[in-house]
């Protein structure tokens, strides 16, 4: 056996990457200037954060009610319009159907810009546009969604059987045929379950869009943090995890059932 393959060789590997790590953790506090302190110092806010939010304050679950509908709401109108958009543009960002590399390369593109860009931010340059409100939040679960969609959607064609393709193509058939009749066939299950799985997402999203004014129950998680209500600030959290767990079943059912 070799020195570098004993058990002994690795363990000094294991060590040294951990010391790397924890002197890397110990300069990025030192770079911000991270006071660990802190954390002992303000125990007393912490009592205080967590007596409040261990005692949920169900009378105000009545007013919920609204906010959490339209959450749901933002949700789904945010995914279908992601989603629809997503579909003809993912087909145009793969070579397989553009024969164009032009096309696919501006499209593929587009699709890395709008990833890159983070949910809240989407968000706060929609309110500057449009301004405050539900229409808000749908238009960045819109965009959020399309990207990563997008994304997947061309993934995916990018790894069909050709042979279809080659089959309409050798009888004269235009793009547009080959598109819908050998190219979706073959990828419209992935794009339902691409489609569930956004959802999913855009629904914890939502819960969060709040705070720059995109509507939705994060704008009510918001207020209740700013005048320290931890008791509401708790049950807007249960309410969210019941969302996104009532979601994720319903998710898993249609996979299992209807997909």
């Amino acid at each position: 056996m070799k020195r570098k393959d004993t058990i002994h060789d690795h363990l000094f590997k294991q060590i040294g990457s951990s010391l790397l790590l924890i002197l890397l953790f110990l300069a990025a506090g030192q770079v911000i200037n991270a006071d660990w302190t802190e954390v002992v110092e303000n125990r007393k806010q912490a009592a205080f954060f967590l007596e409040g939010f261990l005692q949920p304050e169900w009378s105000y679950i009545d007013r919920l009610l609204e906010p959490m509908i339209e959450t749901i709401s933002m949700s789904i109108s945010g995914t279908f319009l992601g989603v629809i958009t997503a579909v003809p543009a993912a087909f145009l960002g793969t070579n397989l159907v553009t024969r164009n590399p032009v096309i696919t390369f501006i499209f593929r593109t587009f699709f890395s810009l709008i990833r890159t860009i983070p949910n809240l931010l989407l968000a706060a340059l929609f309110v500057a546009i449009i301004g405050i409100g539900e229409l808000t939040g749908v238009l960045t679960i819109a965009v959020f969604t399309f990207g990563m969609v997008s994304q997947l959607i061309f993934a995916s064609i990018e790894t069909i059987d050709i042979g279809p393709l080659e089959a309409d193509n050798s009888i004269g058939a235009t793009r547009f045929q080959i598109a819908v009749n050998a190219v979706w066939p073959q990828v419209a299950h992935s794009v339902y379950a691409y489609a569930l799985y956004s959802f999913e997402v855009n629904i914890r999203a939502s819960a969060v869009l709040g705070y720059v004014g995109a509507g939705g129950i994060g704008v009510m998680l918001n207020t209740a943090l700013s005048f320290m209500q931890f008791g509401r600030v708790s049950l807007i959290i249960l309410i969210i995890l019941f969302l996104v767990f009532l979601t994720s079943l319903i998710s898993e059912y249609i996979r299992r059932e209807v997909i």
